[in-house]
């Protein structure tokens, strides 16, 4: 599970969505409901990010018994919960850039980049897509592509994560009893990944295989927040039951 990008790209898509998830956050209200997230309301989705960008920087120093439930309870008793999640950012920003490239702690993904390396590209991700809840609380729905900056190759990026690194983890729910293939593709970048479901755990390949039995197509920003499950632009051809499928039965734990 490679990337493609570099530790300054990654560095960069934090503090940006960071910034853009405070920033949509205070429009929208703290006690407004987040759509993309419907158990939640802004207050749940800013805890959520401040303790997890507390615990990855937790991570990086060597502290494993950082408490993510403490964490996130002193967010939701801050006094301004926005002032609480922009010190979390920063403190998590400084600490990546402070982390040796040698450095080791704890990673949680198959084929995972070295653990700076990991860190920085994992909370971009999760930044960028908890700043989409956070534009989807102010707009009252989903987001369109064109809602929201995402790079081409930063999607791409994190689309590779999520098909190379998440679903494929035994503790994924994304099963089938009859084995099928999804040949996924950007229209844009030029990417594919071919994902091979069963009732055992998902085998993702990077490029076309040949042998799929449905397509999901789109901008690498459509599958971005189509297969996160923040959006409804990509489309799907062959099997009428993949997305259903997909919606059904891909949740993404922040861990």
């Amino acid at each position: 599970m490679p990337t493609h990008l570099a530790l300054d790209d990654h560095l960069q898509a934090l503090a940006a969505s960071g910034t853009r998830l405070r920033d949509a956050a205070a429009r929208a209200g703290v006690a407004a409901a987040v759509p993309t997230c419907p158990a939640w309301d802004v207050t749940d989705l800013v805890a959520h990010q401040g303790m997890v960008h507390r615990w990855a920087a937790a991570n990086l120093r060597g502290d494993g018994d950082h408490d993510a439930a403490a964490s996130e309870s002193e967010g939701k008793a801050a006094p301004d919960i926005l002032a609480w999640f922009t010190a979390g950012l920063d403190d998590l920003l400084a600490t990546l850039r402070d982390t040796t490239e040698d450095a080791e702690a704890m990673v949680f993904l198959k084929d995972a980049p070295p653990p700076r390396r990991f860190w920085a590209r994992r909370q971009a991700h999760e930044t960028t897509i908890h700043s989409i809840d956070a534009v989807a609380a102010e707009i009252g729905h989903a987001p369109l592509a064109s809602d929201v900056p995402l790079d081409p190759s930063f999607a791409a990026d994190g689309i590779d994560e999520l098909l190379c690194g998440f679903i494929p983890r035994r503790k994924s729910r994304l099963r089938s009893p009859e084995p099928f293939a999804v040949l996924v593709t950007t229209i844009d970048t030029g990417h594919a990944w071919t994902v091979q479901i069963s009732d055992e755990p998902v085998l993702t390949t990077v490029g076309d295989t040949g042998n799929a039995h449905a397509t999901l197509t789109g901008t690498a920003a459509q599958l971005y927040l189509g297969l996160w499950n923040r959006g409804d632009e990509l489309k799907a051809d062959g099997r009428d039951d993949v997305l259903t499928l997909w919606r059904d039965q891909v949740r993404v734990l922040w861990r």
